[in-house]
């Protein structure tokens, strides 16, 4: 049997005399914010994250190198973890080669089904990355689509801009085309843009418009401000009208326009821009 928990005196803890629920102390307090920009506003980067940026090694064995003082920078050596440099113009040497910064890329690929987003070497499926043989440099999906899903998916080596994507906080809108087994009624799209309750809480809405009903099909056109796992499947699964097939064609303001399957292209300048202006527009 356990024992119950007193004080040398035989007393019960000080406070209000209750027995406290595990797990349940100040949870009306907690808040889920999104994590701050890790380039402030002078423009300065910890050096062992310049370091891993550059593709030198990770961030861990950077402060490993930077302690042994194989890092110099502007001709001085630096042994200080915490140190920041300007990626911009500071002269950043590690074994006395220059170090030079990563350049930022973006890219849109129309992700076929089967297709896995991870960068897993193990992997024994086909990854989104072995599409990309061409592009040099590191690059990682933004967010995730499941293997049976297809279309749209951002890639890119820039972890705020990829944050920006991915966060419900920012709000950048994805739009799917799905089919759903049976006809879906507007009573039941009102359900789910109202929030529908799954295991880890409600959903946030959705926007579904109906596009076309068959006999036993519903085509739909499904607008999600967050990227919750397998959302969109769920949630029709919990109105009982499994999906079919679900294809992201947007977000923001970007699209599969000419774009083939298993083929990607670079995003413009303009285009990077443009969703910069979609994260402003979704905080305010």
């Amino acid at each position: 049997m356990r024992s119950d928990r007193r004080n040398k005196r035989g007393q019960a803890p000080s406070g209000s005399g209750r027995p406290r629920k595990r797990g349940t102390s100040n949870r009306s307090a907690l808040k889920v914010t999104p994590l701050p920009s890790e380039i402030p506003e002078d423009g300065k980067v910890r050096l062992n994250r310049f370091l891993a940026s550059a593709g030198v090694c990770s961030r861990r064995a950077a402060d490993d190198l930077i302690e042994q003082g194989r890092v110099i920078v502007n001709g001085e050596v630096i042994n200080k973890v915490g140190a920041r440099v300007d990626a911009s113009s500071d002269d950043v040497r590690f074994d006395g080669s220059r170090v030079q910064p990563e350049k930022k890329l973006y890219l849109l690929f129309n992700k076929p089904r089967g297709v896995v987003c991870t960068n897993a070497k193990n992997e024994q499926r086909r990854r989104v990355i072995d599409y990309l043989p061409e592009v040099r440099g590191r690059v990682y999906t933004v967010g995730r689509l499941d293997a049976d899903s297809e279309g749209l998916i951002l890639l890119t080596n820039d972890g705020d801009f990829a944050q920006k994507i991915a966060h419900p906080s920012h709000g950048v809108p994805k739009t799917y085309a799905v089919l759903v087994k049976g006809r879906v009624s507007k009573d039941e799209t009102d359900k789910a843009r109202g929030g529908v309750w799954l295991s880890e809480g409600k959903t946030g809405g959705a926007r579904i418009i109906i596009q076309r009903l068959s006999r036993d099909r519903s085509y739909l056109k499904v607008i999600l401000r967050e990227g919750r796992n397998r959302e969109i499947r769920r949630i029709f699964a919990k109105l009982g009208y499994p999906v079919v097939s679900l294809k992201r064609v947007r977000i923001g303001e970007l699209s599969l326009h000419g774009l083939a399957s298993g083929r990607y292209r670079f995003l413009t300048h303009e285009e990077v821009s443009l969703l910069g202006k979609t994260f402003t527009q979704g905080r305010s």
